[in-house]
């Protein structure tokens, strides 16, 4: 089924880390997840979404537990519907409750993985899963690479759709409302979203770093970025940088792929940030 993007590869980047199909297939996923992170990430960034992205790591961890209940070792359909109702809960209880926000992420973000947890623990169970805490992108299978597409595709989709809605509601979600933007609704179609792409490549990224993924590119987009087009592109292509140098450094420093990414982007970080305090401000 990829025959092509090997046999394009060995044309166009005839390098030694690209001789091995595994390490085709991951570029590949790396080429299709990390532009979703980040533009993903800006809503996250400027919505100070931060902690509730990192809460549907755990439910999507919860989930996974509830899925091997009903059957299978990668039960993929009950992670993602578990997880997008996990987002939807959030999302609707922080709209129409007069508790904080954080409070409330706090309570299901730990109920979930500790739920998680209890679950895959029973019987002495866990060791097995436990690589969905670091993730192992080298695993990925063709697969689960066209599930991946699937999923960029439909991000990109709702973008188109959605995203002035959405920069507004983020900017003023009362000036949106005055509008007659259903702010709940927009909110929660763009939790679901990122529920889904959090679940779908937790296995890969592993929970314990993906909320990493999608902040940092955003963070280091907005410390250099001078209006929102450039905020969006800047996000994506650092994501993209991170994702491919990250994956090059982890087959020659034998190193876990999505850690060694998130460094990366980690450093971007703190360059972009250098880059705004002595040029930009």
């Amino acid at each position: 089924m990829l025959e092509w993007w090997y046999r394009l590869l060995d044309i166009l980047l005839p390098l030694p880390w690209l001789d091995h199909i595994f390490m085709k297939n991951a570029l590949l996923a790396v080429l299709l997840a990390t532009p979703l992170f980040g533009i993903l990430g800006t809503m996250v960034v400027n919505n100070r979404m931060a902690f509730f992205s990192d809460s549907l790591g755990h439910g999507a961890f919860t989930g996974i537990a509830i899925g091997t209940l009903m059957g299978g070792i990668k039960p993929l359909t009950a992670t993602i519907i578990f997880s997008i109702l996990f987002a939807g809960t959030i999302t609707i209880i922080k709209n129409r409750s007069s508790a904080s926000t954080d409070t409330i992420i706090g309570v299901f973000s730990s109920t979930a993985i500790a739920l998680g947890l209890v679950i895959m623990s029973h019987g002495g169970g866990f060791n097995k899963f436990s690589g969905y805490l670091v993730g192992d992108l080298l695993s990925i299978t063709p697969y689960e690479i066209k599930l991946l597409f699937i999923v960029f595709l439909g991000v990109l989709l709702l973008w188109l759709l959605s995203f002035n809605k959405l920069l507004l509601i983020s900017i003023n979600p009362s000036l949106a409302a005055s509008r007659g933007i259903n702010t709940l609704l927009i909110e929660s179609i763009f939790s679901a979203a990122l529920a889904v792409v959090v679940t779908v490549t937790i296995q890969w990224v592993g929970l314990l770093i993906i909320n990493s993924l999608l902040v940092l590119p955003a963070a280091a987009a907005r410390n250099v970025s001078l209006n929102v087009r450039q905020y969006h592109l800047f996000s994506g292509l650092i994501a993209i940088v991170s994702g491919v140098t990250g994956l090059t450094l982890s087959y020659y420093w034998n190193t876990v792929t999505g850690a060694t990414i998130v460094l990366v982007s980690a450093a971007l970080f703190i360059t972009t940030y250098i880059i705004r305090n002595r040029f930009l401000d």
